[in-house]
């Protein structure tokens, strides 16, 4: 008697959650007052480049919604008072939070939740966010990112606010790491599903590892973010220490968790729950031949050629946002100078050869003299020549691309300056 072979159950992504489908951001004041909702459209009018098109008032049993353009595009914007239970997890977890900041969060109850779709803009629209938040909300000690499961400080968010520079694409989503009894790590996005764009994860991680593969996928979730209209199969996105391509790709999970046997993490029982619908595993194409025959090969084959410095790019996009953040900021520099026990280095653009180019390298500050300052190289030059380890001059903001200051506490860069606030 012949026996029929039961066939395998097909996988199905689960519908996206509401936090997938929109940006949602639960603002935390240091009290509900009356205030807060009744000035809000006053101080909504109040941002740089928007104009308010339509209104409705908050009621008791309605929530508020605003349409507006900002910076010639239009969106909606649903807000609405909530309870709130901060996770202790998230304090402390992306960002530096004072001791007294964090003991009013996890004492929080209430919120404003401010929810809206982002547009094709992903950066611009959660811009636009941040914006709102701060100016829904002037006393907020913090924000509960819904849809990214983390916490945003209120100084980080007042600077973001108040920047003409708009935040990193790696703002815009976290990537969380869940750890094995038998080493084995799982690294799964937050944040990517509201722009648009699928989740991503890197399965049978494991700690010798995980730090590049955490690199991987954060570079490949930026690119996603900049350039989603681009991506058609592939993204090249850095190099091995052998100088391989790193060339990458995903799969559904619902289909590449089938390339995987005998998962302890990531596995289909850990997805009754979660991580079930717009979510995708990155696998990578070792050569241009395996990219024309769909051929993957999974992450952790690579954990021998990473070696000790593999390279992963940044775009032109985020590195002119960083020169640009480090201009803006430079007032810290000058400020933190003034600290004998601070030190401070600055990476300068050194011109090489024409057509705009610059080699960037990092120099150690020696001093200010009005709207200049003079500065000491710290490494040997690739490109630059006539210059060596220890050449001083004087150099102004124009030069600076980014710049580090090690205070005897904590180091701050241009994206964290605002730990010198609190």
């Amino acid at each position: 008697m012949l026996f029929k072979k039961e066939k395998k159950e097909e996988l199905k992504e689960a519908p996206l959650n509401y936090w997938e489908e929109e940006s949602y951001m639960l603002v935390v004041p240091e009290e509900m007052t009356k205030e807060i909702p009744a000035g809000i459209f006053e101080r909504i009018a109040q941002i740089e480049n928007v104009k308010i098109k339509e209104k409705n008032e908050l009621k008791e049993d309605e929530p508020g919604k605003v349409k507006l353009t900002y910076e010639n595009e239009e969106y909606e914007i649903i807000f609405y008072p909530s309870e709130i239970s901060i996770p202790e997890m998230y304090i402390n977890k992306h960002y530096y939070f004072s001791d007294e900041e964090a003991e009013k969060l996890k004492n929080a109850k209430n919120a404003l939740t401010i929810c809206m779709k982002f547009n094709k803009d992903s950066i611009k629209s959660y811009h636009l966010q941040i914006k709102l938040a701060v100016a829904m909300v002037p006393n907020m000690i913090g924000i509960m990112d819904e849809s990214a499961e983390k916490m945003i400080p209120a100084t980080w968010a007042k600077m973001t606010a108040q920047s003409k520079v708009r935040p990193s694409a790696n703002d815009l989503y976290v990537v969380q790491a869940v750890s094995h009894e038998n080493g084995e790590v799982w690294l799964h996005t937050h944040g990517l599903c509201r722009c648009g764009i699928t989740e991503l994860e890197i399965l049978k991680s494991d700690k010798e590892n995980y730090n590049n593969h955490y690199n991987l996928i954060a570079t490949f979730a930026s690119y996603l973010i900049e350039k989603k209209e681009e991506y058609k199969n592939s993204a090249y996105i850095g190099l091995l220490s052998n100088r391989q391509p790193v060339v990458v790709t995903y799969l559904p999970w619902t289909k590449g968790i089938n390339e995987y046997k005998n998962l302890n993490l990531g596995n289909i029982e850990d997805r009754k729950d979660g991580h079930n619908s717009k979510t995708s595993i990155i696998f990578i194409y070792k050569n241009e031949q395996d990219e024309k025959q769909e051929k993957l090969t999974k992450v952790s084959e690579f954990n021998k050629l990473w070696g000790d410095n593999p390279i992963f790019f940044i775009s032109n996009q985020e590195t002119a946002k960083m020169k640009a953040l480090a201009m803006e900021r430079f007032k810290f520099v000058k400020e933190q100078s003034k600290n004998e026990e601070n030190k401070i280095i600055i990476k300068i653009g050194l011109p090489v050869g024409g057509d705009n180019n610059f080699e960037h390298i990092w120099f150690e500050l020696m001093e200010f003299e009005g709207e200049k300052f003079k500065a000491k190289l710290l490494q040997e030059p690739y490109d630059v020549k006539d210059i060596h380890e220890g050449h001083e001059d004087w150099y102004t903001i124009q030069d600076v691309t980014d710049w580090v200051i090690y205070t005897p506490k904590f180091t701050v860069n241009p994206a964290s300056a605002y730990l010198l606030e609190i």
